[in-house]
């Protein structure tokens, strides 16, 4: 085989895409891509990372290499208009990853010995904490723009990479039950300050109850919702194929229906 028709390298591809974006950005190219800015593309990142993800908790392959494409040329469009502007290149981003990478993995770079996960992750969170010291506190590095139940979840985990949890799982759902009774006794009093504050105290606390026992609630309510999904979906389709429209059936039928589709999946 000739070095024409052998397979294109990582950085082939990547100068390939780079020369796309440059020709949409050059004189002839696209108007609407050469009014973006960094932060004008902010949305789009987020959006294209969550149907990335969709397509990667479904398994789609051919998609998950779809979507991850739109985020890297996204990446790769930020990292272009920062190096117009003189903030950084693209190389330097690079290279910026790789020594905090190397830096933040001792055990794998030095002669530092970890013996177990748990210090790992310990001896992760205090180099990330030392390299920026301006930034103090535990929780200085938290992005502000996490989803909530990821939020939550990274709170707990460095809580308690910090020491501070129960002790034991039995203590924790101890600790959920409390939690739910104050949220039912909230919502007995018809008090929707205190029922939007102790539903909110018992989220915070079911996601680390899951993160004990190796969940991360996000992800899990993200399952829940797209087998609802689904579910629903089926009942519209087996209420149009037996001729009539799911609106147009009553409570009864509806949940009839439900559990049919429930027993079949």
């Amino acid at each position: 085989m000739s070095d024409a028709d052998a397979a294109p390298t990582n950085a082939d591809a990547l100068a390939s895409l780079q020369d796309v974006l440059d020709a949409l950005l050059g004189p002839e190219g696209c108007p609407w891509d050469k009014t973006q800015t960094p932060e004008t593309l902010c949305d789009y990142i987020i959006e294209e990372s969550f149907e990335l993800v969709d397509c990667i908790r479904s398994g789609d392959i051919p998609g998950t290499a779809e979507e991850l494409g739109d985020v890297l040329f996204l990446l790769l469009f930020v990292a272009t208009l920062s190096q117009a502007r003189g903030d950084f290149t693209l190389a330097e981003a690079f290279d910026t990853a790789a020594a905090k990478m190397i830096r933040r993995h001792p055990h794998v770079f030095s002669d530092c010995t970890i013996k177990d996960r748990e210090e790992l992750l310990r001896n992760w969170e205090r180099i990330k904490r030392s390299e920026k010291p301006a930034e103090t506190g535990l929780y200085a590095s938290l992005p502000k723009g996490l989803p909530p139940l990821l939020k939550a979840y990274r709170v707990h985990s460095k809580a308690a990479r910090a020491g501070f949890t129960w002790e034991t799982d039995a203590a924790m759902a101890e600790h959920l039950a409390a939690e739910r009774a104050e949220f039912e006794a909230a919502v007995a009093a018809g008090d929707d300050a205190a029922m939007a504050e102790e539903f909110g105290d018992y989220l915070f606390s079911l996601t680390e109850y899951g993160r004990r026992l190796g969940l991360k609630a996000n992800a899990c309510l993200d399952g829940a919702v797209n087998k609802f999904l689904v579910r629903y979906k089926a009942m519209e389709k087996l209420a149009e194929a037996r001729g009539t429209k799911l609106d147009d059936l009553d409570m009864a039928a509806k949940n009839a229906l439900w559990d049919e589709i429930k027993a079949a999946s």
